[in-house]
C-alpha cells in the first residue's frame, strides 16, 4: 500500500469510517489551448470512494496547484490529498483528484505558463486547466457510483483559480465551487507575498465574476507567502462586483506559510466548509450532543 493510501485508511478508521477504496485511471483529454495547441492524452487521475456506501454519490474534484519550479512539477507523481480527501468521504462525497498535463505522472507540455513576469498572459494557462478538469468531471459522470447531477470543483492555488474559470461556465450539474488560496504568477522564494501580474490577475478574476453563476466559498490565510493578505481581498472585490456569488474568509496565520492551509490544517476550515455545502444543497454529518447527567 503507497503512504498516501495508508493515511487514508488511518483517517478514515479514526472517525470510525470503512475503508475508502483507491483507483488509479487514466482520462483521456482531447482539446485545443486558446494558444492554438492540439493537446491528445491521458490525464492520471486518483478516484476514492467509500466502500460501506451504495449507489450513486456526489462528486468532488481537486485541482492542484503549480510550484515555479520546474523540477518540482515533474516530480509531482499522482496529486494527491491524504489529510483532505477523508473530509469529503465522510460527507457522502467520491472524490477525484487529476494530474494535469505538465506534471508528475501525466507528463507532456507545460500548457500553464503564462509567460515573463512582466508580461503575464493568464487566461491561456487557467483555460488549459479547466478544460482538462471539465473532461475529467465529463468522464466520471459515466460512473455508476457517481451522481452527474451534483458535483463540487475544489482548487488549491493555482488549482482554485481553476476552479474560477470553470465556476464562470457555468457547467450544468456543479453546483457550487471552492477555492482555497487561488491566484497566479507567485513565487513564496524569489517574491514573497507580491506576485507577478497581479492587476492582469484582477483583471481576468473580474471577467470571470460577471459570468460565474456557480456560488464559490474563496479561503484564504494571512500569511500566504505567494499572494500576501491584501491582494485575495482585492482579486475576491473584482470577482463579485460582477454579481458572482461569492464568499470570503481569511484566517489568521498558520505555520510558515499559509498557502498551504487546505493541505496542512484541514481542521482549521472543516465547520466553514460545512456551512457552504449545507447551504448549497449537500448533507454534511450533523454533530450528536452529549447526553446531559440526571439532576
Amino acid at each position: 500500500m503507497r503512504p498516501a493510501a495508508l493515511l487514508l485508511l488511518l483517517a478514515a478508521c479514526a472517525v470510525g469510517h470503512a475503508a475508502p477504496v483507491e483507483e488509479a485511471l487514466r482520462v483521456p483529454v482531447r482539446f485545443t489551448t486558446l494558444r492554438g495547441e492540439p493537446v491528445e492524452q491521458p490525464v492520471e487521475v486518483l478516484f476514492y470512494r467509500d466502500d460501506a456506501r451504495t449507489g450513486p454519490a456526489p462528486l468532488v474534484v481537486i485541482s492542484h496547484g503549480r510550484s515555479p519550479d520546474a523540477k518540482a512539477r515533474q516530480a509531482l507523481g499522482r496529486a494527491s490529498y491524504p489529510k483532505v480527501v477523508p473530509f469529503f468521504l465522510e460527507r457522502g462525497f467520491v472524490v477525484a483528484v487529476p494530474t494535469r498535463v505538465g506534471y508528475g505522472r501525466t507528463g507532456g507540455p507545460d500548457l500553464e505558463d503564462s509567460g515573463p513576469c512582466e508580461h503575464r498572459d493568464f487566461a491561456p494557462a487557467y483555460d488549459a486547466a479547466a478544460r482538462q478538469v471539465q473532461a475529467v468531471v465529463e468522464h466520471l459522470r459515466g460512473r455508476p457510483d457517481v451522481r452527474p447531477d451534483q458535483t463540487l470543483l475544489v482548487g488549491q492555488s493555482f488549482g482554485g483559480v481553476t476552479t474560477l474559470s470553470l465556476a464562470a461556465s457555468n457547467l450544468a450539474g456543479v453546483q457550487a465551487g471552492i477555492n482555497f488560496a487561488g491566484g497566479g504568477g507567485g513565487n513564496p522564494r524569489a517574491r514573497p507575498g507580491q506576485p507577478c501580474g497581479p492587476d492582469r490577475m484582477e483583471a481576468m478574476l473580474r471577467e470571470y465574476g460577471r459570468h460565474a453563476r456557480v456560488p464559490v466559498l474563496w479561503v484564504y490565510a494571512e500569511n500566504d507567502r505567494y499572494f500576501g493578505a491584501e491582494l485575495p481581498r482585492r482579486w475576491f472585490a473584482a470577482y463579485a462586483e460582477g454579481g458572482a456569488p461569492a464568499e470570503f474568509q481569511q484566517y489568521g496565520p498558520h505555520g510558515s506559510d499559509g498557502h498551504a492551509l487546505f493541505a496542512h490544517w484541514p481542521g482549521v476550515w472543516h465547520a466553514r466548509v460545512d456551512a457552504f455545502l449545507s447551504r448549497h444543497g449537500y448533507a454534511v454529518p450533523i454533530p450528536v450532543p452529549p447526553l446531559k447527567a440526571p439532576r
